[in-house]
């Protein structure tokens, strides 16, 4: 299965990387290929609703940016794994401007499963990013929600949360309900 993680996090050795190593290990040792992006170095602007992409664009942003090199990967990939911090009680800009630019394709085809790793200082914080952004793509989508991850305080970059999530990639099929 071939799997595309795109990670908001600004932070190249935070904890969202570390449960995105974790995963990808597992992954990859399951014989998945997997690809990270992280769009939080990228320069990609947040949907403009100007409908260029319904009118005249077919499916194509009128918008040239960072995020024509990110549109291959989301519409040939299986798997999409959205990872981020939690700022604010919601992903990260920079992830959810990727999320909104979507809108130009609409539903990735090929998709057949999504993810969710979130990190944060705090227990109290997920409910928007799970369910405004990542609940709403599952059903949107109509795509498996293979599951949500989240880590707060002492768990950041614990061993246990490594194990947690290194298994998860691991146990992985490519056997999907739904579509």
């Amino acid at each position: 299965m071939n799997i595309l993680v795109l990670n908001g996090s600004p932070h190249i050795d935070g904890a969202t990387v570390h449960m995105i190593n974790a995963f990808t290990a597992g992954a990859r040792s399951a014989g998945h290929t997997v690809k990270t992006i992280n769009t939080a170095f990228m320069n990609i602007k947040g949907c403009i609703a100007c409908e260029y992409c319904h009118t005249k664009g077919n499916g194509e942003c009128v918008q040239k940016d960072d995020m024509q090199l990110i549109y291959p990967d989301m519409l040939s990939t299986d798997m999409i794994v959205f990872a981020s911090p939690i700022y604010y009680f919601t992903m990260s800009a920079q992830l959810q401007a990727v999320i909104q630019r979507t809108y130009s394709f609409d539903i990735p085809k090929n998709v057949r499963k999504v993810a969710l790793i979130l990190s944060s200082g705090s227990p109290f914080v997920y409910g928007p990013a799970i369910t405004q952004h990542f609940q709403s793509i599952v059903e949107y989508w109509d795509v498996e929600n293979a599951g949500i991850f989240t880590a707060n305080g002492a768990q950041n970059k614990s061993e246990e949360k490594y194990r947690e999530l290194y298994d998860f990639g691991r146990s992985l099929t490519d056997i999907c309900f739904g579509k």
